[in-house]
């Protein structure tokens, strides 16, 4: 298994509410609808969008990971509406361990409606059935108490804090970690 293979022309992933695709230009306004949010960027990496051109060089540094069969993001598009709320990804993949990491962001308009749970899942089904992994991780910061929920939902394990493991827009941050392995997906998918 090679991850140009997987990610060269990375699939989409229907699920009930949700198609998660690859990212276009075209979803600059949703995008930046989103991720100009502080509370949005509040627990992750990345900065608030301050204009719509930190929004469209997303997109492009996006749509070119995809070009290069990188490990690369799907947006999130609501099927009711056909808008991009969110990002779900891969932040990498370890195939000698059969192993990623997946990290997301919403709208938070559309928080606490199930839909992020959905999309990990999806994700999570794609990890397995796809890419052959035996193990699946998400990682956030322990005070991010919507974010650690997903992943319960999801059917992932919570494995502990991984103490100041990250150095975030000027602070250290403790981050929980949980996992999920191919051998307890089945199980948990019956949730």
């Amino acid at each position: 298994m090679r991850i140009e293979h997987v990610f060269g022309d990375l699939p989409p992933i229907p699920t009930e509410r949700l198609l998660l695709r690859k990212l276009r230009l075209e979803d600059a306004a949703d995008v930046f609808d989103y991720a100009s949010d502080p509370e949005v960027s509040r627990y992750v990496v990345w900065d608030t969008h301050n204009s719509i051109e930190d929004s469209r060089g997303f997109l492009a540094a996006t749509i070119e990971q995809y070009r290069n069969g990188h490990v690369s993001s799907w947006g999130i598009e609501l099927r009711s509406t056909g808008r991009v709320i969110g990002t779900i990804g891969f932040v990498y993949w370890n195939i000698d361990h059969a192993r990623t990491e997946i990290g997301y962001a919403m709208h938070r308009r559309d928080w606490g409606k199930g839909l992020m749970t959905e999309a990990v899942r999806g994700v999570i089904d794609f990890g397995f059935a796809t890419m052959e992994l035996n193990r699946i991780e998400a990682r956030c910061e322990a005070v991010n108490t919507g974010s650690w929920r997903v992943m319960e939902k999801a059917g992932m394990t919570f494995e502990g804090i991984l103490r100041q493991q990250m150095y975030v827009k000027g602070s250290y941050r403790d981050l929980k970690m949980y996992a999920i392995l191919r051998r307890d997906w089945p199980e948990a998918r019956r949730d």
